[in-house]
């Protein structure tokens, strides 16, 4: 079943509107969608987004491995992201670091030929840091605890 038109105009809505980022990249890894959730957290107009590489967003220590793992996808139109949650850090536009969760939807037209990836992504920097700052405290203690006491 299709959708109709006015689901596509309400699954519009919501996606323009989400504070999560959806984001859509073509085949090449050029960014094709950008909505304001993307805006809010990477620091890019949807304007100087659009057409962009997805480099824009992913850490210079990371991009080998983003691109290596976005080509397999491409060739075999297969990823397990489409289930799980991908964690990993980003950078926005003023060069900071923030770390996100996001899930992929694979895009195809109508014939079944993959044409990109769609991804929804999520900051969840303020969880990952107090996460950190939980795991030190348990080291020290830990520590402590193996410390032999007088």
């Amino acid at each position: 079943m299709h959708p109709s038109l006015s689901d596509c105009l309400l699954y519009q809505q919501i996606g323009e509107e989400s504070s999560d980022a959806f984001i859509y990249s073509d085949r090449e890894g050029d960014i094709r969608l950008w909505n304001a959730g993307a805006e809010a957290m990477f620091g890019y107009l949807a304007a100087e987004a659009m057409g962009q590489s997805l480099d824009i967003i992913i850490p210079e220590n990371l991009r080998a491995r983003h691109w290596e793992g976005y080509r397999k996808v491409m060739e075999t139109g297969v990823t397990r992201y489409a289930v799980e949650l991908l964690a990993t850090p980003a950078i926005r536009k003023d060069g900071s670091r923030i770390s996100t969760e996001f899930s992929m939807s694979l895009v195809r037209d109508a014939t079944g030929r993959l044409m990109g990836v769609g991804a929804i992504i999520r900051d969840v920097t303020v969880r990952w840091q107090r996460e950190k700052g939980l795991r030190e405290r348990l080291a020290i203690l830990e520590r402590m605890k193996e410390t032999p006491t007088l």
